[in-house]
């Protein structure tokens, strides 16, 4: 017995990653559906040691399929994850389309796994930002603990975070800076990436936030604890794959750094690396590749009562996306549907 699988955008690079993923950690897949728009319609993709070609999203019956991971954005996911809702195929969105519907459950696996029973309502399960999905990660076994009250996180995320043309850019411009005739100026991103940093990332807002920084605010409190207070500073680095978070944390209790860190190393999905020497930490093209979400620098902050600081690192491609997408995957077959 397996489960009959759809993966929406299997072309792009959060597809292509699902696709390895679903084949890497042996998912109980009786057949598999690679689907694309139509203009990437008859490209081949890679699962496992197979190689399957993409269908046409716009004409494909969802009918008789298990569940369909999409990874596509939030305008195509409007359009045809209800659809496959309504034939009886579970959606798991990596969009943010239904991330702060209260109907959707939006689900970390390790952090909040119950929270999938919700899935019915829609027929559709929620797929956190990347950013958010790592850092949950690591706060959720402190909180049981010692019970969160405020979070201040600073993100240095990698350009894959804005797809293809993030990645192309960063590549064409270190390129041009080396050329002076080849001049490569700034489209996907606001300012210069190569050799630089840019503290925007997605939409302004009225209060002066980006959008990227509401959303994980907002989806720390809908996957953890709404009583959790948090603000982010979000930056976009010149790095190709991983995202880097520095957080602090204030506690209700005290935590010694030492308990954090043991805690830490017993907590699923993560991977403590924190040695006080040259080299001791992880920085986020170790990362690249790893299902693990890194941990490093864990120390207190003497500067408030109860406070802690911590190095989190982890691949995008994987923990911020197509990973926690299969790993909804499983924990939905596991607990629900029970075929595998």
């Amino acid at each position: 017995m397996g489960y009959r699988i759809v993966v929406v955008g299997a072309t792009g690079n959060v597809g292509r990653e699902m696709l390895n993923i679903l084949a890497e950690r042996q998912f109980p897949v009786a057949e598999i559906a690679a689907l694309a728009s139509r203009k990437s319609m008859g490209t081949e993709v890679s699962f496992g040691d197979k190689t399957l070609t993409t269908k046409d999203l716009d004409t494909f019956d969802f009918t008789g399929w298990d569940m369909a991971l999409f990874a596509v954005g939030s305008e195509a996911t409007k359009v045809y994850a209800p659809k496959a809702a309504a034939a009886g195929c579970v959606v798991i969105d990596n969009s943010s389309l239904y991330r702060y519907d209260p109907d959707v459950p939006l689900i970390v696996p390790e952090v909040n796994p119950d929270a999938i029973m919700g899935y019915s309502k829609k027929n559709i399960i929620a797929n956190p930002n990347c950013s958010t999905a790592q850092m949950v990660v690591a706060l959720k076994p402190l909180h049981d603990r010692a019970r969160i009250k405020r979070v201040v996180v600073s993100t240095y995320q990698s350009v894959s975070g804005a797809g293809k043309e993030g990645i192309d850019e960063l590549w064409d411009q270190t390129k041009s800076i080396y050329n002076p005739v080849d001049d490569k100026p700034a489209k996907k991103f606001t300012k210069q990436i190569a050799f630089n940093v840019i503290p925007h990332i997605d939409v302004f807002m009225e209060d002066g936030s980006t959008k990227e920084e509401w959303k994980m605010v907002a989806e720390t409190k809908k996957i953890v604890d709404p009583a959790i207070k948090v603000t982010a500073t979000c930056v976009r680095v010149p790095v190709f794959v991983g995202h880097s978070e520095a957080v602090n944390i204030e506690f209700e209790d005290h935590l010694d750094e030492d308990e954090a860190r043991e805690i830490l190393r017993e907590a699923p999905g993560i991977m403590v690396i924190d040695k006080r020497e040259d080299g001791g930490y992880v920085s986020p093209v170790e990362c690249v590749g790893d299902y693990a979400t890194f941990i490093s620098r864990i120390r207190q902050d003497s500067t408030i009562d109860n406070g802690l600081n911590l190095w989190c690192v982890s691949d995008n491609l994987r923990k911020g996306a197509a990973l926690n997408a299969v790993q909804i995957a499983e924990t939905l077959g596991t607990r629900v549907l029970k075929k595998g």
